[in-house]
């Protein structure tokens, strides 16, 4: 009989060749240019190709009126691509790369657009990697938080365009991942300082690649912080080898850009906002709609963007389709956050238990994940307690990025929380995995019908009905009703069909709505 090991790379295997499928699929159907940036990027890898030096971002690269006209027209052969350019401030990494496949295949988009694939299947194995050594012993949730980032609609459609968003993700998840296990290894100075080290040039790899990978280097910090040391040189070590080589890796980029930019602009940015002048600005909005209004659109178009909000922010799926992954976003987080608190109280009783009791009634303590017949000894409980800590200060800084860049520009794009995919899988995973169960589904169903019938009595108070809404509520709570009166054996094959259902929902946006919507 085959181990669980081999049946966990069988099944990875499957969603990584799902994946490479699907995201195919996107990159050869999707007309050429409809992902947001795409002809910026494309021009920085034509330049470092073609003229062998990298690209200034200058005055007159972008152009809102010229953008907006051409989208319009959606991007028209008697319009050029080539006025489009304000990507140029960006890191080299990624475009070294991409050229090299620029000019094996004269500049051919879907090559271009294969690339991004390809970079895709080394995030997606590190992301499985990563949350295995999150969770050691938990294939499950491994796979499934896996399968989450696969699959999930609008990273799909970025990782089958041309942009360098994957190459930083797939470092900073590289990064995450060297960190959790330097976090929860045991002390051994050899593996240790290998470890470190493998690190910090990661870490040097994303000051090369994206902004959005610098994350790396507080979450390096907290880990070798948190794991501690021995005495002020022990210390010294451990800091200066796990990110000092990452801080030389980067520095002849930022020292280039003072020089090209001007003084204190190491990263561009502050060229960046001169030059895409035209830009929607957030105090613009928040003057015309007011703060409840702006909350409230940039909320509602965060949450359709995470999930699938297509082309340059114009092709929107169904409204049900919507409704029906905000049920499911709700009762999968429901579902996460009572394993997390589970969790959190389980690990509070086992320090209290290693304070006061023996190691064997230590030991006899146990609390209960992926499968109900598991136990989790005292020590495995607390480092998940740590290891759940970190993975949430990961998915809080990267919220706080998203709303400080949102504090400037009308940027409601979910994809911008995509640097913690691997949280964001994990929690699905998670919240899915609670949600199933017997005991809790039975208790999600009563919910999900009380919260129905009280939508139902206000809506008629109201004059105002959404039969819709009624349906599909009050369809999910049956459902979950009925999930619960099988047999707990039967809960895999429900998991397995939820990815199913979000694989299948990869299809029917790409030719459902992304190519009749943009087909030009």
């Amino acid at each position: 009989m085959a181990s669980t090991a081999t049946w966990s790379h069988v099944l990875l295997g499957l969603i990584l060749t799902g994946y490479v499928g699907i995201a195919s699929l996107y990159a050869v159907f999707t007309p050429a240019w409809q992902t947001p940036d795409e002809p910026a990027h494309y021009n920085y890898i034509r330049d470092l190709a073609e003229k062998g030096q990298i690209p200034i971002l200058q005055p007159g690269d972008y152009s809102q009126g010229y953008l907006e006209e051409i989208k319009a027209r959606r991007f028209p052969t008697d319009m050029s691509i080539d006025p489009i350019r304000y990507e140029s401030h960006q890191p080299p990494l990624y475009y070294v790369l991409a050229a090299l496949v620029y000019r094996l295949s004269g500049g051919r988009l879907i090559a271009l657009r294969l690339l991004s694939v390809a970079l895709g299947v080394g995030l997606l194995w590190t992301i499985y990697r990563l949350l295995c050594i999150a969770l050691p012993g938990r294939q499950g949730l491994a796979l499934g938080g896996t399968a989450f980032a696969a699959f999930l609609p609008q990273h799909v459609a970025m990782s089958a365009a041309v942009n360098n968003d994957i190459l930083s993700e797939w470092i900073l998840a590289g990064c995450a991942a060297l960190s959790l296990a330097y976090l929860r290894s045991k002390r051994d100075w050899r593996r240790d300082r290998w470890l470190l080290l493998a690190l910090a040039l990661l870490i040097g790899l994303g000051f090369l690649t994206k902004t959005t990978a610098y994350l790396a280097w507080p979450l390096a910090l907290l880990a070798i912080l948190w794991r501690g040391a021995k005495g002020a040189r022990d210390w010294i070590q451990r800091l200066t080898l796990g990110l000092g080589p990452g801080v030389l890796l980067g520095l002849p980029w930022w020292i280039r850009n003072w020089l090209v930019y001007g003084p204190g602009d190491i990263l561009g940015l502050r060229r960046h906002d001169l030059v895409v002048a035209g830009q929607p600005r957030t105090h613009e909005w928040l003057a015309q709609m007011g703060l409840a209004e702006l909350l409230r659109q940039a909320s509602l178009t965060t949450f359709r963007s995470f999930w699938g909000q297509f082309g340059w922010m114009g092709v929107l799926m169904d409204s049900r389709i919507y409704l029906i992954l905000a049920i499911v976003s709700a009762v999968v987080a429901i579902g996460c956050l009572v394993a997390v608190w589970e969790t959190f109280r389980a690990s509070k009783r086992l320090n209290s238990l290693s304070n006061s009791e023996s190691t064997a009634d230590l030991a006899r303590e146990e609390h209960y994940h992926d499968n109900e017949d598991t136990p989790r000894t005292g020590h495995e409980g607390l480092a998940e307690k740590q290891t759940m800590v970190w993975m949430l200060i990961w998915l809080l800084l990267t919220i706080g990025t998203y709303v400080w860049y949102n504090l400037t520009f009308v940027q409601h794009q979910g994809r911008y929380l995509f640097p913690a995919l691997p949280v964001w899988g994990l929690c699905f995973a998670i919240g899915l995995d609670r949600a199933l169960r017997p005991s809790f589904s039975r208790w999600l169903a009563g919910l999900l019908l009380a919260a129905t019938l009280g939508y139902a009595a206000f809506g008629i108070l109201r004059g105002h009905l959404s039969r819709w809404t009624i349906a599909l509520n009050g369809g999910a709570g049956i459902a979950l009703g009925l999930i619960s009166l099988t047999p707990a054996r039967w809960r895999t094959g429900y998991l397995v069909l939820a990815y199913l259902g979000i694989a299948a929902l990869d299809l029917l946006a790409l030719f459902g709505f992304i190519v009749p919507q943009l087909r030009p």
